[in-house]
């Protein structure tokens, strides 16, 4: 399978194999307007397999999602088809309206417009905890709100 050079844009690498879709979707990348590859189990030295998503535009990307998803992630910023930047990424020490706390007790299950807030609290586990109740959230497994 061959996917061209872009010339202007990111390619968000290193993603573990068969998430990169839940980052395709993550970012309405089925709606824009510029062209946009994801390409699944692709050949990894280091991983066995994994995803990468070539995107022909520069975009705001909040990159402490991306780390949430998944810390191992690189986003390589291209212009005239050379990689001008590299971007590592890590478990960010808090997220906010990313991920739902499960525990229906939660002041977020029964408020509204309340924000649901995790801060890390085991980086080795990726083990986040939500500020309300307690309840374990584990970064790269479940879905995003």
């Amino acid at each position: 399978m061959n996917v061209q050079k872009i010339t202007n844009g990111l390619v968000i690498d290193h993603i573990r194999a068969g998430t990169g879709i839940r980052i395709f979707n993550w970012l309405k990348l089925d709606k824009v307007p510029f062209s946009v590859a994801l390409i699944m189990n692709v050949p990894s030295l280091n991983r066995g397999k994994k995803d990468i998503i070539k995107i022909s535009t520069v975009l705001d990307i909040d990159y402490s999602i991306l780390g949430f998803i998944d810390p191992s992630i690189t986003v390589n910023v291209v212009e005239d088809e050379h990689v001008v930047r590299k971007i590592g990424l890590a478990l960010p020490e808090k997220v906010e309206n990313i991920i739902k706390c499960r525990n229906p007790r939660c002041i977020t299950s029964t408020e509204t417009n309340i924000p649901h807030v995790f801060t890390l609290i085991d980086r080795k586990r990726a083990e986040y905890a939500c500020i309300y109740c307690d309840e374990m959230y584990r970064a790269g497994i479940g879905e995003f709100l």
